[in-house]
């Protein structure tokens, strides 16, 4: 049986001991948020579904298989070199390979399906693919956020995911060339989708919407409970709403480095992504350690 919210706590309370985490260069830790979205995409080519999904090319070689962090490379003439980059992978270097998932009709719909690491494709005849994280080309991500604070296009108090999307549509060149300034770039693969489930993790399971939390894999351990506490923007873009919630660590992301940096899952479709692309906002961060070490059991 599911137990109360009331057990729950106690169970937490009993178990586990609190500690705060605080980063050597700021006195609070850092809160984003993701989702997963729904995009328009085709199993055939067209004139209107003509912007790639790839999967994992066979000739991707990575220092570190299934994480998402580091270079990656090819061999070429008998040596390894850096793997293509955004703008050649969108100039055609995979073209061809038969590595195409599916076709897309919006590259803006690419590009965020990428920051996010997965999405739902929602196909002409109804149905519906998931499409989940499969590696990426080793190449540095670049926040374009940051590049358009930096140029004066938008305020820094006004950045979500909704403007950089505005601009990007405003004036497609302009978008187009946003987009390879960030020289990062995603592969994916099919994977089943049941009923009513919910995105997976890197953790391998699903995510819960308001309860899960990607961390910095190299700091954080899978199934961590995390206590987080800050003031949100969730029921108005003004971070007003309070937020007091134990949340699990059960994925990662290449943007999220540092002990006390988190990503918020929301969970799919428009209003979710609205919610998640607004947030960049302070917030304290609690890790829940064990107070008792496992005994091993008797012979």
């Amino acid at each position: 049986a599911t137990p109360t919210p009331a057990l729950a706590r106690l169970f937490f309370e009993a178990n586990f001991r609190p500690f705060a985490i605080t980063p050597t260069a700021s006195p609070r830790g850092f809160l984003t948020g993701y989702y997963e979205p729904e995009v328009e995409g085709s199993l055939i080519p067209s004139a209107d579904y003509a912007v790639p999904v790839y999967a994992r090319p066979p000739d991707l070689i990575s220092d570190a298989p299934g994480s998402n962090k580091g270079p990656a490379y090819r061999m070429q003439n008998g040596a390894r070199v850096p793997y293509w980059n955004r703008a050649e992978i969108e100039d055609g270097a995979l073209a061809g390979r038969g590595l195409e998932i599916c076709w897309l009709k919006d590259p803006v719909d690419l590009f965020f399906m990428q920051i996010q690491g997965s999405a739902r494709v929602r196909l002409p005849d109804g149905r519906v693919i998931r499409l989940n994280y499969d590696g990426h080309n080793g190449q540095p991500y670049v926040p374009v956020g940051r590049l358009l604070i930096e140029r004066g296009i938008v305020p820094r108090n006004e950045m979500s995911m909704d403007r950089i999307r505005a601009f990007m549509e405003a004036d497609p060149a302009a978008g187009k060339a946003l987009r390879r300034e960030s020289p990062s770039f995603v592969f994916f693969k099919a994977v089943p989708l049941k009923d009513g489930e919910g995105a997976l993790g890197a953790q391998g399971i699903g995510l819960t919407p308001g309860r899960s939390i990607a961390v910095d894999r190299a700091l954080h351990t899978y199934g961590t409970p995390v206590f987080i506490s800050a003031r949100l923007p969730i029921a108005s873009p003004a971070p007003e709403t309070p937020f007091q919630r134990l949340m699990i660590a059960q994925d990662t992301g290449s943007a999220i480095v540092g002990p006390a940096r988190a990503d918020l899952f929301f969970g799919a479709g428009a209003e979710a992504g609205r919610i998640a692309g607004r947030i960049r906002d302070p917030g304290d961060f609690f890790l829940l350690l064990p107070r008792f070490e496992p005994r091993e059991a008797a012979p």
